[in-house]
């Protein structure tokens, strides 16, 4: 018999993908939430919600005892931790069953023995799992026994996990500022500051093994996925199977993870991780002792709800299956929508999503997990995730299109976000033909912002312009814009593409319009709220207008989004507008996103070079550098370690070193 109650001790997608299996069982979904989520959709949605008190992770979704506690209240028998927060903490595992309280997950050995890297390593090569040689110590032990070793070096937070505490390392020079921040990042993440060192292999494939294992020991696998497309270490593009591996591949590495499993005695749902070398020769990376953030992907290809799944096991049922009834049905593609900008290194973009378009949704083709549905704010104090876009098709090549047409369909404005940047990614020649690696990201940046680049210029921006003036005029009067264009000339018609341009836009008659001495002249005109639709030189076009409670405006097309803002509303001086170079110039360094001073890297009168560290900020989990654009000396800091910056926020002032 199944759970009646269960907590869930998580926030957002996963905490809402919980609920839906839940209520498939008819169990009762309990949800915490703290003050800041208190309108999302996972309090919404869940049958209770009781609240957390205090004011940052460590106090509500990290704080174990404060969950029990709402546990024991809600009368709920087990608690699902989903992934992050708690999921991987062996000490909250092990409070549960103290307090006769479910933890769906493995046990509390199980995720201690495979919760530490060096721990991890050394259990797997003693059931003859293979494994990269690695050095842990102390930093001065890292140092002196780096010396010795071949660069490049990979640095590993030791407690780690989802890409979080990892840098590569290629010269020596580079060691002592690493290990600092790694050792930072861990300490911070997960509460152990403790580092590994191994070696670093180039271009390696990411490839994991999803196991199932009930309390009766029996074990099996439900294949891989192929997840080498990542940034910063995190994964961007998921796909199950993977087309890399053959036959005997794929079974000498799911047996190879069902071993791992056996020999541990683990239950529950686990991910077994692999580096994959050019030759084909694996190695075993981590094991992930919960739900992975892609497991979509491989329900998708087996028809396998890997929740109920979990459900079921805690419940102290037996699998329900044999490896040999398990096949490999189509191809499923995951791609993660992050709140980030690609174009400036993928740094976190929250803010206020202020429109928000899905595409159209087929559950056994299209599927959409996300954090909420409409537009919402995209808090700094939790990861950049908003949501999972998932698509199954009959082999590769066709889940790619159905992928390119779901992407098509989906509009965020507001903030920046990656749609783009996996629409651009999916149609390059070395993702279709599988040439990837862990460093496709970092090397195809060049090619990627390259036909991102091309792709708007081939979208005439004369058209977002001429659709954002059509916006405007059709809010003075949304009945009948024709009507109004006498009170729009007399208003005035520029408008100031930001931190580009200044544009005047006229309108000649109702379908035709002048920009720069250039008659646009456009057909099938349709106005509604939020979007326009027109004919322009024989192809159909759609634009998407959203306005901001800052009164900030964007209008989007096809993945491109312009923000605009109306000229004769602004208070702004020509003489003093710049060009981003310039502004760059004037030694003003701000945080380009809200978040935390984490450390200062430099003091008043110091000297910098360009490049170098001024201060590192943190942001939906990760760290960013904040590096000085010349050299320089370094005249005034605004700013203190441990202060909350806001986005454009002045942290110092810096003067071109003479």
């Amino acid at each position: 018999m199944y759970f009646k109650r269960i907590v869930i001790a998580n926030r957002g997608e996963i905490a809402l993908r919980i609920m839906r299996t839940a209520k498939k069982l008819g169990i009762r979904s309990i949800a915490i939430y703290s003050h800041l989520d208190r309108e999302s959709e996972h309090v919404k949605e869940a049958d209770e919600a009781f609240p957390l008190k205090g004011d940052s992770l460590q106090s509500t979704y990290l704080d174990g005892e404060q969950i029990l506690s709402i546990a024991r209240k809600a009368n709920a028998e087990a608690i699902h931790p989903g992934y992050g927060f708690l999921s991987e903490n062996a000490a909250f595992a092990k409070r549960c069953r103290e307090e006769e309280i479910v933890f769906i997950g493995p046990s509390p050995e199980a995720i201690d023995l495979m919760g530490n890297k060096i721990n991890a390593r050394k259990f797997a090569k003693s059931v003859e799992v293979p494994v990269l040689e690695g050095i842990v110590g102390d930093h001065k032990t890292l140092l002196a026994h780096s010396e010795k070793m071949k660069f490049p070096l990979l640095i590993k937070a030791a407690a780690g996990g989802g890409g979080k505490g990892m840098r590569i390392v290629k010269e020596p020079k580079e060691m002592q500022q690493a290990l600092e921040a790694t050792s930072r990042e861990a300490a911070a993440y997960f509460g152990d500051g403790a580092v590994l060192i191994e070696r670093y292999i180039e271009n390696p494939r990411h490839i994991e093994v999803q196991i199932l294992a009930d309390q009766h020991a029996n074990v099996l696998h439900l294949f891989e996925r192929e997840c080498s497309i990542q940034r910063r270490f995190q994964k961007v593009i998921e796909e199950a199977p993977s087309i890399t591996l053959s036959e005997e591949q794929r079974t000498a590495m799911g047996e190879t993870a069902v071993r791992l499993a056996k020999e541990m005695k683990y239950s529950n749902a686990g991910t077994v991780e692999f580096l994959v070398d050019e030759d084909m020769n694996y190695y075993f990376l981590e094991m992930n002792t919960r739900i992975q953030v892609e497991h979509p992907v491989t329900e998708m290809i087996t028809g396998i709800d890997l929740v109920e799944e979990q459900l079921k096991i805690a419940s102290g049922r037996k699998l329900g299956y044999q490896q040999d009834e398990i096949k490999i049905n189509g191809h499923a593609i995951e791609a993660r929508i992050y709140a980030e900008d690609p174009q400036k290194d993928f740094i976190p973009s929250p803010g206020e999503i202020s429109f928000y378009k899905t595409p159209a949704l087929f559950p056994e083709r299209v599927r959409l997990d996300a954090a909420f549905h409409q537009k919402a704010e995209v808090l700094a104090d939790y990861d950049p995730m908003i949501a999972k876009l998932v698509v199954w098709d009959e082999n590769r090549d066709l889940a790619i299109e159905r992928l390119h047409m779901a992407l098509h369909e989906y509009e965020i404005h507001g903030i920046k976000n990656n749609l783009l940047y996996l629409h651009t990614l999916l149609n390059t020649r070395a993702y279709k033909e599988n040439l990837i690696s862990t460093h496709f990201c970092q090397q195809y940046t060049q090619e990627l912002n390259s036909l991102m680049k091309k792709g708007k210029e081939e979208l005439n921006p004369a058209l977002f312009y001429i659709s954002f003036a059509l916006f405007e005029w059709n809010d003075v009067k949304a009945d009948h814009v024709w009507q109004e264009i006498g009170y729009w000339r007399q208003q005035g018609s520029k408008f100031r593409l930001v931190d580009e341009k200044i544009i005047d836009v006229e309108m000649l008659k109702e379908d035709q319009f002048k920009i720069e001495d250039q008659i646009y002249r456009l057909e099938t005109i349709q106005i509604e709220k939020d979007e326009i639709r027109f004919e322009y030189q024989g192809r159909r076009y759609q634009f998407y207008h959203s306005r901001n409670s800052e009164g900030k405006s964007f209008v989007s097309c096809q993945g491109f989004v312009y923000e605009l803002e109306r000229w004769s509303e602004l208070q702004v001086d020509l003489s003093k507008l710049q060009s981003k170079e310039n502004l760059k110039a004037d030694g003003k360094i701000v945080s380009p996103m809200p978040g935390k001073l984490i450390k200062l890297e430099v003091v008043e009168g110091q000297k910098v070079h360009k490049g170098d560290v001024l201060a590192i900020v943190e942001a939906m989990k990760m760290e960013n550098n904040i590096l000085s654009p010349f050299d320089a000396v370094v005249q005034h800091i605004h700013v203190k370690e441990g202060d909350q910056v806001k986005n454009e926020m002045q942290l110092m002032l810096i003067e071109t070193s003479s």
